[in-house]
Protein backbone atom coordinates (compact mmCIF):
# COMPACT_ATOMS: atom_id res chain seq x y z
CA UNK A 1 0.00 0.00 0.00
CA UNK A 2 1.42 3.38 -1.03
CA UNK A 3 1.28 5.65 1.98
CA UNK A 4 -0.56 8.98 2.00
CA UNK A 5 1.80 11.95 2.05
CA UNK A 6 0.85 14.10 5.02
CA UNK A 7 1.75 17.60 6.15
CA UNK A 8 1.55 19.11 9.63
CA UNK A 9 0.71 22.82 9.64
CA UNK A 10 1.68 24.37 12.96
CA UNK A 11 4.21 21.59 13.50
CA UNK A 12 6.27 23.32 16.19
CA UNK A 13 3.51 23.74 18.80
CA UNK A 14 2.55 21.10 21.34
CA UNK A 15 -0.26 19.53 19.30
CA UNK A 16 1.84 19.80 16.15
CA UNK A 17 4.64 17.96 17.94
CA UNK A 18 2.16 15.27 18.93
CA UNK A 19 1.09 14.88 15.29
CA UNK A 20 4.73 14.49 14.26
CA UNK A 21 5.30 11.73 16.83
CA UNK A 22 2.10 9.89 15.87
CA UNK A 23 3.07 9.87 12.20
CA UNK A 24 6.34 8.09 12.96
CA UNK A 25 5.93 4.51 11.70
CA UNK A 26 2.21 5.02 10.95
CA UNK A 27 1.13 2.16 8.65
CA UNK A 28 -0.87 4.41 6.28
CA UNK A 29 0.64 7.89 6.60
CA UNK A 30 4.07 9.35 5.84
CA UNK A 31 5.18 12.75 7.10
CA UNK A 32 6.07 14.64 3.93
CA UNK A 33 6.02 18.30 5.03
CA UNK A 34 6.19 20.36 8.21
CA UNK A 35 5.07 23.98 8.21
CA UNK A 36 4.93 26.81 10.71
CA UNK A 37 5.14 30.58 10.87
CA UNK A 38 7.39 32.58 8.58
CA UNK A 39 9.89 33.12 11.41
CA UNK A 40 10.46 29.36 11.66
CA UNK A 41 10.48 28.68 7.92
CA UNK A 42 13.87 27.60 6.60
CA UNK A 43 15.00 26.04 9.86
CA UNK A 44 15.28 22.32 10.32
CA UNK A 45 12.54 20.88 12.50
CA UNK A 46 15.12 19.98 15.13
CA UNK A 47 16.39 23.56 15.23
CA UNK A 48 12.89 25.03 15.41
CA UNK A 49 11.78 22.97 18.43
CA UNK A 50 15.09 23.11 20.27
CA UNK A 51 14.47 23.96 23.91
CA UNK A 52 10.70 23.54 23.60
CA UNK A 53 10.21 19.91 22.61
CA UNK A 54 7.38 18.91 24.97
CA UNK A 55 6.96 15.22 24.16
CA UNK A 56 8.25 12.44 26.41
CA UNK A 57 9.70 10.61 23.40
CA UNK A 58 12.57 11.99 21.28
CA UNK A 59 12.03 13.90 18.05
CA UNK A 60 11.47 11.28 15.33
CA UNK A 61 14.63 10.83 13.30
CA UNK A 62 12.81 11.26 10.00
CA UNK A 63 11.52 14.67 11.12
CA UNK A 64 14.72 16.14 12.55
CA UNK A 65 16.28 17.32 9.31
CA UNK A 66 13.07 18.24 7.53
CA UNK A 67 13.11 21.93 6.60
CA UNK A 68 10.10 23.86 7.81
CA UNK A 69 7.96 25.47 5.15
CA UNK A 70 6.06 28.73 5.58
CA UNK A 71 2.48 27.70 6.41
CA UNK A 72 1.19 30.72 4.46
CA UNK A 73 2.90 29.52 1.27
CA UNK A 74 -0.08 27.32 0.54
CA UNK A 75 0.93 26.31 -2.99
CA UNK A 76 4.37 25.13 -1.85
CA UNK A 77 3.07 23.06 1.07
CA UNK A 78 0.06 21.67 -0.80
CA UNK A 79 2.22 20.50 -3.72
CA UNK A 80 4.10 18.09 -1.42
CA UNK A 81 1.20 16.38 0.33
CA UNK A 82 -2.09 14.53 -0.11
CA UNK A 83 -3.69 16.11 2.97
CA UNK A 84 -2.76 18.11 6.05
CA UNK A 85 -3.26 18.18 9.78
CA UNK A 86 -3.63 21.74 11.06
CA UNK A 87 -2.74 22.90 14.57
CA UNK A 88 -1.74 26.51 14.10
CA UNK A 89 -1.90 29.19 16.78
CA UNK A 90 -3.74 32.11 15.18
CA UNK A 91 -6.99 34.04 15.41
CA UNK A 92 -10.18 32.32 14.29
CA UNK A 93 -10.37 34.56 11.24
CA UNK A 94 -6.77 33.81 10.23
CA UNK A 95 -7.20 30.11 10.88
CA UNK A 96 -10.38 29.78 8.83
CA UNK A 97 -8.83 31.73 5.95
CA UNK A 98 -5.73 29.52 5.94
CA UNK A 99 -7.64 26.25 6.20
CA UNK A 100 -9.99 27.26 3.39
CA UNK A 101 -6.97 28.27 1.29
CA UNK A 102 -5.57 24.75 1.63
CA UNK A 103 -8.95 23.22 0.85
CA UNK A 104 -9.22 25.41 -2.28
CA UNK A 105 -5.73 24.20 -3.21
CA UNK A 106 -7.37 20.74 -3.36
CA UNK A 107 -5.70 19.60 -0.15
CA UNK A 108 -8.04 18.24 2.54
CA UNK A 109 -7.45 19.58 6.05
CA UNK A 110 -8.10 17.70 9.28
CA UNK A 111 -8.05 20.50 11.82
CA UNK A 112 -7.40 20.65 15.52
CA UNK A 113 -8.59 24.27 15.59
CA UNK A 114 -12.01 25.66 16.49
CA UNK A 115 -12.39 28.22 13.68
CA UNK A 116 -14.64 26.09 11.45
CA UNK A 117 -16.40 23.94 14.06
CA UNK A 118 -19.64 25.92 13.98
CA UNK A 119 -20.04 25.70 10.19
CA UNK A 120 -22.90 23.40 9.28
CA UNK A 121 -21.14 21.80 6.32
CA UNK A 122 -17.90 21.10 8.21
CA UNK A 123 -18.04 17.71 9.98
CA UNK A 124 -16.84 17.79 13.60
CA UNK A 125 -15.86 14.20 14.13
CA UNK A 126 -15.49 11.77 16.95
CA UNK A 127 -15.26 8.80 14.56
CA UNK A 128 -16.79 6.30 16.97
CA UNK A 129 -19.86 8.50 17.42
CA UNK A 130 -20.78 10.50 14.33
CA UNK A 131 -18.82 9.10 11.40
CA UNK A 132 -21.87 9.58 9.18
CA UNK A 133 -21.53 13.38 9.46
CA UNK A 134 -18.74 13.12 6.88
CA UNK A 135 -21.56 13.08 4.31
CA UNK A 136 -21.73 16.90 4.48
CA UNK A 137 -18.29 17.13 2.85
CA UNK A 138 -19.85 17.04 -0.62
CA UNK A 139 -21.94 20.12 0.17
CA UNK A 140 -18.87 21.88 1.56
CA UNK A 141 -16.95 21.15 -1.64
CA UNK A 142 -19.73 22.80 -3.63
CA UNK A 143 -19.52 25.89 -1.41
CA UNK A 144 -15.74 26.06 -1.74
CA UNK A 145 -15.72 25.17 -5.44
CA UNK A 146 -13.36 22.24 -4.96
CA UNK A 147 -13.06 18.73 -6.34
CA UNK A 148 -11.21 17.03 -3.48
CA UNK A 149 -10.38 19.79 -0.99
CA UNK A 150 -12.37 20.20 2.24
CA UNK A 151 -12.06 20.79 5.98
CA UNK A 152 -12.96 18.34 8.74
CA UNK A 153 -12.46 19.23 12.39
CA UNK A 154 -12.18 17.46 15.70
CA UNK A 155 -14.11 18.83 18.69
CA UNK A 156 -12.83 20.44 21.86
CA UNK A 157 -10.46 18.18 23.77
CA UNK A 158 -12.34 18.20 27.08
CA UNK A 159 -15.69 17.00 25.74
CA UNK A 160 -14.07 13.84 24.44
CA UNK A 161 -13.64 12.62 27.99
CA UNK A 162 -17.37 12.51 28.75
CA UNK A 163 -19.34 12.69 25.48
CA UNK A 164 -18.47 9.05 24.60
CA UNK A 165 -19.85 7.81 27.93
CA UNK A 166 -23.02 9.85 27.44
CA UNK A 167 -23.49 8.82 23.81
CA UNK A 168 -24.08 5.17 24.65
CA UNK A 169 -26.77 6.35 27.10
CA UNK A 170 -28.71 8.45 24.58
CA UNK A 171 -31.43 5.78 24.17
CA UNK A 172 -32.51 6.55 27.76
CA UNK A 173 -33.13 10.23 26.98
CA UNK A 174 -30.66 12.31 28.99
CA UNK A 175 -32.40 15.64 29.62
CA UNK A 176 -30.08 17.60 31.90
CA UNK A 177 -26.33 17.26 32.29
CA UNK A 178 -23.98 19.02 34.66
CA UNK A 179 -20.28 18.55 34.01
CA UNK A 180 -17.20 19.94 35.69
CA UNK A 181 -13.93 19.38 33.85
CA UNK A 182 -10.49 19.34 35.44
CA UNK A 183 -8.16 20.08 32.56
CA UNK A 184 -4.45 19.40 32.19
CA UNK A 185 -1.96 22.13 31.43
CA UNK A 186 -0.95 20.57 28.10
CA UNK A 187 -4.39 21.66 26.91
CA UNK A 188 -3.02 25.20 27.12
CA UNK A 189 0.19 24.16 25.35
CA UNK A 190 2.07 24.35 28.64
CA UNK A 191 4.44 22.25 30.72
CA UNK A 192 5.20 22.71 34.41
CA UNK A 193 8.43 24.47 33.40
CA UNK A 194 6.56 27.04 31.28
CA UNK A 195 3.52 27.38 33.58
CA UNK A 196 4.87 27.75 37.15
CA UNK A 197 1.77 29.61 38.35
CA UNK A 198 -0.25 26.40 38.16
CA UNK A 199 1.82 24.68 40.85
CA UNK A 200 -0.12 24.36 44.10
CA UNK A 201 -3.00 26.05 42.35
CA UNK A 202 -6.29 25.65 40.44
CA UNK A 203 -7.43 28.26 37.92
CA UNK A 204 -11.26 28.33 37.69
CA UNK A 205 -11.47 29.82 34.20
CA UNK A 206 -10.44 28.70 30.71
CA UNK A 207 -11.47 31.17 28.04
CA UNK A 208 -14.27 29.89 25.78
CA UNK A 209 -14.13 26.40 27.24
CA UNK A 210 -17.48 26.35 28.99
CA UNK A 211 -19.33 27.55 25.90
CA UNK A 212 -17.65 24.82 23.81
CA UNK A 213 -18.46 22.20 26.43
CA UNK A 214 -22.13 23.15 26.37
CA UNK A 215 -22.59 23.55 22.60
CA UNK A 216 -20.23 21.18 20.78
CA UNK A 217 -21.80 17.94 22.10
CA UNK A 218 -25.09 19.03 20.51
CA UNK A 219 -23.44 19.16 17.08
CA UNK A 220 -21.79 15.79 17.69
CA UNK A 221 -25.25 14.37 18.53
CA UNK A 222 -26.94 16.26 15.70
CA UNK A 223 -28.59 14.88 12.58
CA UNK A 224 -27.97 15.33 8.89
CA UNK A 225 -30.30 17.59 6.97
CA UNK A 226 -32.44 15.67 4.51
CA UNK A 227 -30.31 16.85 1.60
CA UNK A 228 -27.09 16.19 3.59
CA UNK A 229 -26.08 19.82 3.18
CA UNK A 230 -25.42 20.44 6.87
CA UNK A 231 -25.46 19.02 10.37
CA UNK A 232 -28.44 20.15 12.45
CA UNK A 233 -27.41 20.30 16.13
CA UNK A 234 -29.52 18.39 18.63
CA UNK A 235 -31.86 20.55 20.72
CA UNK A 236 -31.32 18.56 23.90
CA UNK A 237 -30.06 17.67 26.45
CA UNK A 238 -29.35 20.88 28.32
CA UNK A 239 -25.69 20.97 29.39
CA UNK A 240 -24.22 23.16 32.13
CA UNK A 241 -20.42 23.15 32.33
CA UNK A 242 -17.66 24.49 34.53
CA UNK A 243 -14.04 24.14 33.40
CA UNK A 244 -11.00 24.35 35.66
CA UNK A 245 -7.27 24.23 34.89
CA UNK A 246 -5.50 21.92 37.33
CA UNK A 247 -1.84 21.00 38.00
CA UNK A 248 -1.82 17.84 35.86
CA UNK A 249 0.50 17.40 32.87
CA UNK A 250 -1.81 15.36 30.61
CA UNK A 251 -5.34 14.00 30.91
CA UNK A 252 -8.69 15.77 31.23
CA UNK A 253 -11.04 14.54 33.95
CA UNK A 254 -14.80 15.20 33.95
CA UNK A 255 -17.28 14.81 36.82
CA UNK A 256 -20.69 14.24 35.23
CA UNK A 257 -24.23 14.22 36.64
CA UNK A 258 -27.18 13.24 34.41
CA UNK A 259 -30.98 13.31 34.64
CA UNK A 260 -32.79 10.94 32.25
CA UNK A 261 -36.28 10.81 30.80
CA UNK A 262 -36.19 7.05 31.41
CA UNK A 263 -33.73 6.30 34.20
CA UNK A 264 -31.64 3.18 33.42
CA UNK A 265 -30.45 0.94 36.23
CA UNK A 266 -26.82 0.48 37.24
CA UNK A 267 -26.22 -2.75 35.33
CA UNK A 268 -27.89 -1.42 32.19
CA UNK A 269 -25.49 1.53 32.13
CA UNK A 270 -22.46 -0.71 32.58
CA UNK A 271 -23.69 -2.99 29.81
CA UNK A 272 -24.22 -0.02 27.46
CA UNK A 273 -20.60 0.99 27.99
CA UNK A 274 -19.12 -2.49 27.72
CA UNK A 275 -21.11 -3.66 24.67
CA UNK A 276 -20.50 -0.64 22.45
CA UNK A 277 -18.69 -1.70 19.28
CA UNK A 278 -17.91 1.24 17.04
CA UNK A 279 -17.32 1.78 13.32
CA UNK A 280 -13.55 2.46 13.68
CA UNK A 281 -13.22 -0.86 15.51
CA UNK A 282 -15.22 -2.70 12.85
CA UNK A 283 -13.12 -1.11 10.09
CA UNK A 284 -9.89 -2.01 11.89
CA UNK A 285 -8.53 1.53 11.73
CA UNK A 286 -4.93 1.59 13.03
CA UNK A 287 -5.58 4.13 15.80
CA UNK A 288 -8.95 2.75 16.94
CA UNK A 289 -9.00 1.76 20.63
CA UNK A 290 -10.34 -1.66 21.53
CA UNK A 291 -12.33 -1.14 23.67
CA UNK A 292 -13.29 2.51 23.30
CA UNK A 293 -14.70 2.75 26.86
CA UNK A 294 -13.71 0.81 29.96
CA UNK A 295 -15.36 0.97 33.35
CA UNK A 296 -13.11 0.90 36.43
CA UNK A 297 -14.74 -0.38 39.63
CA UNK A 298 -12.11 0.93 42.07
CA UNK A 299 -13.34 3.89 44.13
CA UNK A 300 -10.22 5.95 43.38
CA UNK A 301 -10.10 5.49 39.60
CA UNK A 302 -9.71 6.74 36.95
CA UNK A 303 -6.65 8.90 37.68
CA UNK A 304 -4.70 10.87 35.04
CA UNK A 305 -1.26 9.61 36.04
CA UNK A 306 -2.41 5.97 36.02
CA UNK A 307 -5.04 5.83 33.31
CA UNK A 308 -4.53 8.50 30.64
CA UNK A 309 -2.51 6.13 28.42
CA UNK A 310 -5.26 3.49 28.21
CA UNK A 311 -5.32 2.09 24.67
CA UNK A 312 -2.29 4.24 23.75
CA UNK A 313 -4.15 7.32 24.98
CA UNK A 314 -7.10 6.76 22.63
CA UNK A 315 -9.51 5.08 25.04
CA UNK A 316 -11.87 6.62 27.60
CA UNK A 317 -11.89 5.49 31.24
CA UNK A 318 -15.03 5.79 33.37
CA UNK A 319 -15.52 5.18 37.09
CA UNK A 320 -17.50 5.98 40.23
CA UNK A 321 -20.96 5.32 38.78
CA UNK A 322 -23.43 6.04 41.58
CA UNK A 323 -26.88 7.49 42.10
CA UNK A 324 -27.16 11.25 42.43
CA UNK A 325 -29.36 13.02 44.97
CA UNK A 326 -30.30 15.83 42.55
CA UNK A 327 -29.90 14.16 39.16
CA UNK A 328 -30.26 10.42 38.44
CA UNK A 329 -26.67 9.19 38.05
CA UNK A 330 -23.15 10.58 38.35
CA UNK A 331 -19.78 9.28 37.23
CA UNK A 332 -16.22 10.35 36.44
CA UNK A 333 -14.55 10.20 33.01
CA UNK A 334 -10.95 10.57 31.83
CA UNK A 335 -9.24 10.85 28.47
CA UNK A 336 -5.80 11.88 27.25
CA UNK A 337 -6.27 15.41 25.98
CA UNK A 338 -3.43 15.62 23.43
CA UNK A 339 -3.98 12.08 22.13
CA UNK A 340 -7.71 11.23 22.11
CA UNK A 341 -8.59 14.89 22.57
CA UNK A 342 -6.30 16.42 19.97
CA UNK A 343 -3.74 14.89 17.60
CA UNK A 344 -4.72 11.25 18.09
CA UNK A 345 -8.36 12.05 17.44
CA UNK A 346 -7.29 13.91 14.30
CA UNK A 347 -5.25 10.94 13.08
CA UNK A 348 -8.18 8.58 13.70
CA UNK A 349 -10.50 10.95 11.81
CA UNK A 350 -8.07 11.00 8.89
CA UNK A 351 -7.91 7.21 8.90
CA UNK A 352 -11.70 7.08 8.71
CA UNK A 353 -11.81 9.64 5.88
CA UNK A 354 -9.16 7.74 3.93
CA UNK A 355 -10.81 4.36 4.48
CA UNK A 356 -14.20 5.66 3.32
CA UNK A 357 -12.76 7.40 0.26
CA UNK A 358 -13.30 11.01 1.35
CA UNK A 359 -9.54 11.64 1.22
CA UNK A 360 -7.86 10.44 -1.97
CA UNK A 361 -4.23 10.41 -2.94
CA UNK A 362 -3.24 13.12 -5.41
Amino acid sequence: MRKYKVGVIGATGMVGQRFVTLLENHPWFELAAVAASARSAGKTYEEAVQGRWAMKTPIPEAAKKMVLKDANDVADVASAIDFAFCAIAATKEETRALEEAYAKAETPVVSNNSACRALGDVPMLIPEINWEHAAVIEAQKKRLGTRRGFIAVKPNCSIQSYVPALTSLLPFGPEKIFVCTYQAISGAGKTFETFPQILDNVIPYIGGEEEKSEQEPLKIWGSLAEDKSRVIPASSPIISAQCLRVPVSDGHTAAVSVAFREKPDHDTILKAWSDWETVPQKLGLPSAPKPFIRYMSENDRPQPSLDRDFEKGMGVSVGRLREDRIFDWRFVCLSHNTLRGAAGGGVLSAELLCQTGAIERK
